[in-house]
């Protein structure tokens, strides 16, 4: 999962928070110095991870993408993934979109100064630039993709990858509909961040 579907499934508050989305940034390399209640975001994080990568509907749904992406399919899921979450929203939550990304950017932005560097950068940009924003559209993913894939260190197919997203928008939003309640179970059942 991307990462308001992270943020999604953390607690609300800082820690959990900063937890939940440490994971794409080193994770357990900087824990050991951390409280626990960061420590347990992380391992969210994990499990969240874990389920979705492991899901035969994830797995399934990797066909959708062209044989020159399918070797970055998962992060082209993922970054859909949140665009769904965002499509569907009122499904899943009560409180307004627009409330729950200003409230999870303050949480983030609390915890700032004990984040590694590359994430303050991240997190920066994310909260000063609302990315999740961005994700509501077609477009807007597509720009996230193509810029994931500026930063793959090696030549790489990536780029257009909202191109495959389009041509089976319908399926993967199936696939999104059906799995996420799963992984929101899963995440419930496991309680990690009791």
């Amino acid at each position: 999962m991307n990462y308001l579907a992270h943020l999604y499934l953390a607690q609300p508050t800082a820690d959990s928070h900063f937890g939940n989305l440490l994971g794409d940034f080193g994770g357990r390399r900087y824990s050991a110095q951390l409280p626990n209640t960061v420590k347990n975001g992380l391992e969210n994080h994990y499990l969240v991870d874990r389920f979705t990568d492991s899901h035969p509907l994830v797995k399934e749904a990797k066909q959708y993408f062209s044989p020159a992406r399918k070797r970055f399919a998962s992060v082209a899921i993922d970054v859909a993934f949140d665009h769904f979450l965002i499509q569907h929203w009122q499904r899943f939550n009560d409180q307004p979109l627009a409330e729950f990304k200003q409230h999870s950017y303050g949480l983030l932005n609390a915890r700032q100064a004990m984040m590694p560097s590359r994430m303050q950068q991240v997190v920066t940009s994310m909260t000063n630039n609302d990315w999740f924003k961005e994700y509501e559209t077609l477009d807007g993913i597509g720009l996230a993709l193509d810029n994931i894939a500026k930063r793959i260190r090696f030549a790489n197919n990536f780029a257009g990858a909202a191109e495959d997203i389009a041509r089976h928008y319908q399926q993967l939003d199936a696939v999104f509909l059906t799995f996420f309640p799963e992984l929101v179970e899963h995440v419930k059942q496991m309680g990690v961040e009791k």
